[in-house]
């Protein structure tokens, strides 16, 4: 999910995010950040990883202010679940 305005369209953003998730991040991660969230930077390949969504692009775009930013959940086909869970 992007959360800039950026010069690439949504699908340049989620193929450059997953890529740079693939290629940088997945490395990265431990089996307890399951669920949090990784604001990632596509150009860059910069990410910051929270609990909270809002606190991960913010910690990125502290850094990088010009990021452009995919945000996505560890451990998860989709960053978020609409609709009823039973």
């Amino acid at each position: 999910m992007p959360t800039t305005n950026s010069s690439h369209t949504l699908d340049e953003l989620a193929i450059r995010g997953a890529d740079v998730f693939d290629r940088q991040v997945r490395s990265e991660l431990r089996p307890e950040d399951d669920g949090k969230f990784v604001a990632i930077d596509v150009n860059s390949g910069d990410f910051e990883l929270d609990e909270n969504d809002y606190a991960a692009v913010e910690r990125l775009r502290s850094r990088k202010p010009k990021a452009e930013v995919w945000l996505l959940r560890a451990g998860f086909p989709t960053t978020y679940r609409m609709g009823v869970v039973r």
